[in-house]
């Protein structure tokens, strides 16, 4: 029953992103509004793609909840691609000579929004590699 649940839950969300790149208007520059319909056409495709094999219920409802807060500030501000984020001073990465705390990590986590969360770049380290003794 979940399943199907979020099923449709995302394939609306799709749909919802489809119809918006159809009736999109640009507003600070009407010459623009061929190129930010395609952009936000083409951003969904390829992050619907790159997340489809995603099965982990958690990690669905992050993606689904991350596509709906990008909808919502696209269609309130105007504006279809990211916002900037502003991090706090204290969560910016420290000086050479300083040791990082597991604190300081979780307050950058924590002050990440949302809807950026698909532009994080997650490095995949295998256990099981090692490295050649050649």
């Amino acid at each position: 029953m979940t399943n199907n649940l979020t099923r449709s839950r995302v394939l609306q969300l799709y749909k919802r992103l489809i119809k918006l790149s159809h009736t999109w208007q640009a507003v600070d520059h009407p010459a623009k509004t061929a190129e930010e319909r395609l952009y936000i056409r083409n951003e969904t495709r390829s992050l619907f793609r790159k997340n489809k094999h995603v099965e982990n219920a958690n990690e669905l409802e992050e993606h689904i909840r991350e596509g709906e807060a990008r909808v919502e500030l696209a269609c309130h501000y105007k504006n279809p691609y990211p916002r900037l984020v502003n991090l706090p001073t204290y969560s910016l990465p420290p000086s050479h000579n300083r040791i990082r705390y597991k604190s300081e990590y979780e307050v950058e986590d924590m002050s990440r929004p949302i809807y950026l969360k698909s532009y994080e770049i997650k490095e995949e380290t295998s256990d099981n590699e090692e490295p050649s003794k050649t």
